[in-house]
């Protein structure tokens, strides 16, 4: 399987057993922070770190642990959290920045209902039982 340079997606590098540095093993030290901020370079693997805790977090990915995190340091040791949560995805790169300040605040209003839309029939699709969200347009 081939990717794009700085691909992000770690379930992917994963299974295709790419080179990965296993830095796992700091999810514990996340968990016990009281807050965090991510402060790299561009193109410095924050989308791929954001990547794997979301694999490591999503109920929905339960089934899949092993595979993807078995042979990593957090796959022999996990914490009590892992696939513990529901995953809702925000891309604000995608919301316009351009126009009106009314326009620009409906586009970041339509990337976020359609991004609860997109969380609610998703979970539905896997069998959770969601509750129906209601948007605000």
């Amino acid at each position: 399987m081939k990717f794009a340079y700085g691909s992000s997606d770690f379930k992917a590098i994963i299974t295709a057993k790419c080179f990965y540095i296993d830095r796992t093993d700091k999810i514990p030290l996340l968990e016990g922070s009281k807050s965090q901020l991510f402060i790299r370079p561009r193109r410095f693997g924050k989308s791929l770190l954001l990547s794997m805790l979301e694999n490591y977090y999503d109920v929905s990915k339960k089934d899949e642990f092993d595979k993807i995190f078995g042979h990593l340091a957090i796959g022999k040791n996990p914490t009590e959290l892992r696939n513990y949560y529901f995953i809702l995805k925000l891309y604000f790169s995608y919301v316009d920045p351009t126009g009106t300040v009314e326009q620009i605040r409906q586009s970041l209003f339509d990337h976020i209902n359609v991004m609860i839309e997109g969380f609610e029939q998703g979970y539905r699709h896997k069998g959770f039982e969601i509750p129906k969200i209601t948007i605000n347009d």
